[in-house]
């Protein structure tokens, strides 16, 4: 599940994506999208690295490198999986709330981000992707890709 409300800006190979999960699914939140942030899917806080950095335009593709982030990565019963909250222009603070070990359900709340910015998601490398540029998501709400079989 999408784990922002916002806008699908592309879905195309990282570089910085971790193994097995080499496309990354970008979300960028307008300031007029709710920045509440949800679980993508079920599973424990595995790894979480807050990273200090820039306030570029969140739209911007050097965001996902440049900018102020959170990485999380969830152990999920299909695999793990990572994403990312960053911090854009506008936004002053991203706030995250589980901690390390913690079990989190899709769609619960995780944090937010004060205002303005977007989520990555590193997506598994067998998933199918379900949405395309420009389309508008929900969080928790809006499927983004589905597990594939072999996981």
């Amino acid at each position: 599940m999408s784990p922002a409300d916002g806008t699908v800006l592309s879905v195309a190979e990282a570089p910085e994506a971790p193994a097995g999960a080499r496309r990354k699914l970008v979300i960028f939140m307008s300031v007029f999208n709710c920045h509440v942030n949800r679980a993508p899917v079920d599973g424990r806080l595995s790894d979480y690295a807050y990273v200090r950095g820039r306030k570029e335009a969140a739209f911007a593709d050097k965001a996902s490198l440049e900018n102020e982030q959170n990485r999380i990565t969830l152990a999920s019963p299909r695999g793990p999986l990572t994403f990312k909250q960053i911090a854009g222009a506008l936004a002053r603070r991203i706030v995250f709330y589980p901690r390390m070990g913690e079990e989190l359900r899709r769609g619960q709340r995780i944090g937010l981000i004060k205002f303005g910015s977007r989520v990555d998601v590193f997506l598994p490398d067998d998933a199918e992707v379900l949405v395309a540029k420009g389309q508008k998501l929900k969080a928790g709400q809006s499927a983004i890709a589905r597990w594939g079989s072999a996981s």
